[in-house]
């Protein structure tokens, strides 16, 4: 593809050029852009966070009762209430406009319920209520050293589900 601009849409997400679906994320000492053609990939979502626990009250502004109960079942080895904020922000991502995912979409991070699996580095999301459109996705996350890493990539299927695999 030849060098094209990526001005932000009306939400700040950026514009991709046609036939290119693309996610970006930063944080402090990190930056990172993932990009792949529209026929290969229906949506990509990424997100980094510092591996540090949110500041207090910014969990119960994201994360529902169920999420926060789970939260508490995990061992300390990971910012597990940073890694649920990131996992949410990833898929928030692929839903977005720009990325197409699916013709229903969050209003907020709050609408997404995300269910980590420390043993293998995986999650789900589902946009909440309950929609008769499949309205999930499955992603992968790393904790390494300062960083929190999280991705969701959809692939193209011919069916209509928004259920992807963990190819990120």
């Amino acid at each position: 593809m030849p060098p094209a601009p990526l001005l932000p849409d009306e939400e700040g997400a950026p514009g991709w050029p046609t036939g290119i679906v693309g996610s970006m994320t930063h944080c402090r000492g990190y930056r990172a852009a993932v990009v792949a053609r529209r026929t290969a990939v229906r949506a990509l979502g990424i997100d980094a966070e510092p591996h540090r626990p949110l500041r207090e009250g910014v969990v119960s502004a994201v994360a529902r009762p169920e999420e926060r109960a789970a939260l508490a079942g995990l061992d300390g080895t990971v910012c597990w209430d940073r890694l649920l904020f990131s996992a949410k922000e990833a898929a928030f991502k692929a839903w977005s406009p720009g990325a197409r995912a699916g013709g229903i979409r969050p209003r907020s991070l709050h609408d997404i319920r995300v269910t980590l699996h420390p043993a293998d580095g995986t999650f789900r999301a589902e946009i909440l209520p309950d929609h008769p459109e499949a309205t999930c996705l499955e992603g992968r996350w790393l904790a390494s050293g300062n960083l929190l890493l999280t991705a969701v990539s959809v692939p193209v299927s011919p069916a209509p589900s928004l259920s992807a695999g963990t190819n990120v």
